[in-house]
């Protein structure tokens, strides 16, 4: 290596020394301003100055309200009436005289069955008829000549009294006679089908051409009655002494709403209480009656059923949201005047729609937090963003 070499690798080696301590000089340098930036703020905010924000959170005030007394339970519809049609007689249907689907009134006639052969049989019972008549007015009349011959002497006792008993036997004859005819008047009368009640008419089960026997299977149709209607719903036996004590004072009210529809709701009366409770699920069987006037409710279907039974007033109450549950049970925070929470106990009797009663733990006019929980703790600093 030549002496030139020998210093150009000196110089170099020395030149990446000095900039390796820059560096390192300038690193220290930005470490110490910064160390002194966060000391400088420790000390202003110890000394009054801008504190930290706080947790964001929604209020509302604890707050006395009138509470409805109510128990909300799944139940099911039932029509009021359901009348499952048969023929009383065994004849061909002859027509259909209506749709399915179609709503009928009482004494609408459905069903044309075929009624030749009870005519026939008709008029065989009344020429039947004219014969026992023209044979029982003879009979009488052999008996009204028998008598006078008794008088006379002329017959003997026992041919009186033969001829008496068949005049009795011709005017028997003579009345189950009419009473044939009365019942083939009947038979006549049941070929057409009317409808026992108001309501909707179901799938149509026996069409024209086919053999309606008398009450036999299919039937023909199945007719429901849904204005007004039943709800069958069951609560809990604990709610039973409850349930007879208003029922004592007044008609319990009862709502019933299709599910997704809850702003539809129908109006009704609790109108039966079974008289056992169910030893296999401890509930007992009620039934409600309601109007169904523009029919939302339908046979078979379920609906969410609410039984009113008071009015409760100056209940505390705070929104549902804010009650919280842990290791303790449940429990609030609630804002204090220096803008930190506390947690508290307390007992929750039950929650209606969005309001939940609160029995112990809270004062009216206290603030609450219903949004920004999970967040807290007890003691934290927070900052209001909307409620109240």
């Amino acid at each position: 290596m030549t002496l030139g070499q020998m210093t150009r690798n000196y110089t170099l080696q020395r030149a990446n020394f000095v900039r390796r301590f820059v560096l390192i000089a300038l690193a220290l340098g930005t470490t110490m301003m910064a160390a002194g930036c966060t000391s400088s703020s420790a000390k202003k905010s110890q000394n009054g100055g801008a504190a930290p924000a706080g947790i964001p959170v929604t209020v509302a005030a604890v707050a006395l309200k009138t509470i409805p007394l109510e128990l909300r339970v799944i139940g099911n519809v039932e029509s009021y009436s359901s009348v499952s049609l048969k023929s009383q007689v065994s004849a061909r249907v002859v027509s259909v005289n209506f749709k399915e689907g179609q709503d009928v009134r009482k004494g609408d006639l459905l069903f044309t069955l075929d009624r030749r052969p009870l005519e026939a049989e008709l008029q065989q019972n009344q020429a039947a008829l004219e014969r026992d008549i023209a044979r029982s007015q003879n009979a009488e009349a052999q008996a009204k000549r028998y008598a006078e011959l008794l008088k006379e002497g002329v017959v003997s006792k026992q041919n009186f009294d033969d001829l008496s008993s068949s005049a009795q036997a011709s005017e028997a004859t003579v009345r189950a006679d009419q009473a044939a005819i009365e019942s083939t008047k009947l038979k006549i009368a049941y070929t057409s089908i009317l409808s026992p009640i108001d309501g909707r008419t179901g799938s149509i089960l026996v069409y024209p051409g086919n053999l309606a026997k008398e009450n036999d299977v299919p039937v023909l149709v199945v007719i429901n009655q849904i204005q007004p209607i039943y709800v069958n719903f069951a609560v809990s036996e604990q709610f039973l002494t409850e349930i007879k004590k208003y029922m004592a004072q007044r008609t319990l009210a009862v709502e019933a709403a299709v599910p997704q529809q809850e702003d539809v709701r129908e109006q009704g009366m609790l109108t039966f209480v079974d008289n056992t409770v169910d030893r296999v699920t401890g509930t007992i069987h009620l039934k409600a009656t309601l109007r169904n006037t523009q029919r939302r409710l339908w046979p078979g279907q379920f609906v969410n059923v609410t039984l009113k039974l008071a009015q409760e007033t100056n209940r505390t109450v705070v929104p549902a949201q804010a009650v919280q549950t842990g290791q303790g049970g449940q429990y609030v925070y609630v804002v204090k005047a220096d803008k930190t929470v506390e947690a508290r106990l307390v007992t929750v009797t039950r929650t209606i729609a969005d309001q939940a009663v609160i029995d112990k733990g809270l004062t009216v006019g206290e603030t609450v937090v219903t949004d920004g929980q999970l967040r807290l703790v007890p003691g934290a600093k927070v900052e209001i963003k909307g409620g109240l």
